[in-house]
């Protein structure tokens, strides 16, 4: 567990569900192997290993966000979907978990 400011909490654990993303009829990921990241005040947010994403249908944006607590994200998109994807090249050593995973907006889980 992570404590951050005035009693801000992320946990990364990994997951026991089958983590699948699809965009209109592309299958984007799927993963057993993914992690939960959870975060106050922040829905859960399923990071999936580099593996199990395909990285050969997105483009790197230049887009970039700064979170206090995990670090720099960069971002990657698709023609028709800005910024879809992000993930942590380098995060801070409380979340170094999430390094070398993406995550996405919207998910399957089952």
């Amino acid at each position: 567990m992570t404590k951050g400011l005035k009693g801000h909490v992320i946990t990364v654990e990994p997951s026991d569900r089958h983590v699948r993303v699809v965009h209109g009829e592309q299958v984007l990921a799927e993963s057993d192997g993914a992690l939960v990241l959870h975060e106050t005040g922040c829905p859960d947010r399923y990071y999936i290993p580099a593996e199990d994403v395909r990285l050969d249908l997105l483009t790197p944006s230049d887009t970039t966000t700064h979170c206090p607590f995990k670090g720099d994200a960069s971002y990657w998109s698709l023609p028709d979907a800005a910024d879809l994807v992000w993930a942590y090249p380098d995060p801070k050593p409380e979340v170094a978990e999430i390094k070398d995973h993406f995550c996405f907006y919207e998910v399957e889980v089952s």
